[in-house]
């Protein structure tokens, strides 16, 4: 029956059916026709198992991200990072690029989630790269791959999610990703620059003639309107890393240091944008509460059916290496990239591979890292690739002037930041282990 359950998964998702329907239509299978004899579960022992897994305060952090992350979008507290971030890079050719990538970096810091990211930062950044003549592929296809260290610089939504199911601490999944998120924000601009070498559109302008009294100028003026926005990474990160506060607890003070700054120092809030923001914060967390709760009770279905057991003879069957299980595991993973978004595929994959990665005696902390990369590399990787679609309808840029420079970004940025991230398994237990004292 478990057979049965995941293909009525697979087609559902396939067929376009809302993931958490999904879920609980393979969760309804086995509730009817599961179990040894096939006499099926009983709803009412999922039910309040489902509501015992949901009851965790790490979850409220989700929400308060989300917030965070829309209330930097309209409250102009990303424009000013950008603006800053300009006067160090801007005057180079392919300089605005750098500028995206790192500021999809500070502002995924916080936003938290992917699609946040590329919201924030692409309604500032598209505008500059038309005035500046940047191809349209390119730039959509840079800010789609950038705005994907939001699932690799800490803090983020999909991993708070995968310390929940996993049981593992938060902090050290999130200190895992570091290493590999400071590896993807040096390729990402090494590949950017490589791109445009020889590109002829490009028209930098003003910019080119900057002496350096004016970037001393434009450092003092743009740093000191930018220095209540960067005191919300800092104060978020720092709280985190620094045992002040808990991953909860600093959520909430992004939020509450950042409406007073978008409403009274950049003026880009206004109580009815504050209020469309909570709005949509309690429409997206809604969604997720619902999609966590059907694949809490839907994770239990699966390992009383012991599907993760399946799964490993199934591995077990092509090979007993455990780094080619593992690389049989990481396919899976981008498989399920491409026909979902990143909270979809952990909250689903999470309870089923997890117990694998234990029998195959790999450190969980190391596979969150390996999670991270993979759900990034799945939302670029056609033919679903939603973070790709939306930057394209973002920027503009039609999907086939995308595909060329997307394709280059994945061969030399993700698929060698995977294979760091699976066979130097130190790099990103380095943070771990040194901060927290985790084992290698």
């Amino acid at each position: 029956m478990i057979f049965v359950a995941l293909v009525i998964l697979v087609l559902c998702l396939i067929i376009g059916v809302p993931v958490p329907v999904s879920f609980m239509a393979s969760a309804a299978w086995l509730i009817f026709f599961g179990g040894p004899a096939g006499d099926g579960y009983q709803a009412t022992q999922l039910l309040p198992y489902g509501y015992g897994q949901m009851n965790s305060t790490s979850l409220i952090a989700i929400a308060l991200f989300i917030a965070a992350g829309g209330i930097m979008e309209r409250g102009k507290i990303g424009e000013k990072l950008i603006d800053f971030v300009d006067v160090f890079v801007g005057h180079f050719k392919g300089g605005l690029g750098i500028v995206t990538v790192i500021s999809c970096a500070i502002v995924g810091s916080i936003a938290g989630a992917a699609c946040a990211t590329l919201s924030c930062v692409g309604s500032i950044i598209f505008p500059r790269f038309h005035a500046e003549g940047y191809p349209r592929g390119v730039a959509a296809a840079l800010l789609a791959n950038a705005s994907l260290l939001g699932l690799l610089i800490p803090p983020n939504a999909t991993l708070i999610i995968f310390a929940w199911i996993s049981g593992q601490s938060v902090l050290a999944c999130f200190l895992a990703t570091v290493v590999p998120g400071f590896i993807t924000i040096a390729l990402l601009i090494s590949v950017n620059w490589w791109l445009l070498r020889h590109n002829t559109t490009i028209k930098i302008g003003e910019k080119k003639n900057r002496t350096n009294k004016d970037r001393i100028r434009l450092f003092k003026s743009r740093g000191r309107m930018a220095l209540p926005a960067m005191m919300l990474p800092v104060i978020v990160l720092g709280g985190i890393y620094g045992g002040i506060m808990t991953t909860t607890e600093a959520s909430a003070m992004a939020v509450l240091y950042a409406i007073p700054v978008g409403l009274f120092v950049y003026k880009g809030l206004n109580p009815k944008s504050t209020y469309e923001v909570m709005v949509e914060t309690a429409v997206t967390t809604g969604v997720i509460m619902v999609m966590l709760y059907s694949v809490a009770m839907l994770s239990r279905l699966y390992i009383l059916e012991d599907l993760p057991g399946v799964l490993l003879g199934v591995f077990y069957a092509i090979s007993t290496d455990p780094l080619m299980v593992m690389f049989m595991i990481n396919i899976f993973l981008v498989i399920l990239g491409m026909l979902m978004d990143d909270i979809s595929v952990v909250v689903l994959s999470t309870p089923v591979l997890m117990p694998i990665i234990l029998d195959l005696g790999f450190n969980p902390i190391h596979y969150a890292a390996i999670v991270g990369v993979n759900t990034g590399l799945g939302c670029i990787t056609p033919p679903a690739a939603p973070v790709l679609y939306l930057s394209g309808r973002l920027g503009g840029a039609p999907i086939d002037e995308m595909m060329k420079p997307c394709l280059w970004f994945i061969l030399l940025c993700w698929i060698p930041v995977l294979f760091v991230t699976v066979f130097f398994p130190k790099l990103s237990l380095f943070l771990p282990h040194y901060i927290m004292g985790t084992p290698w």
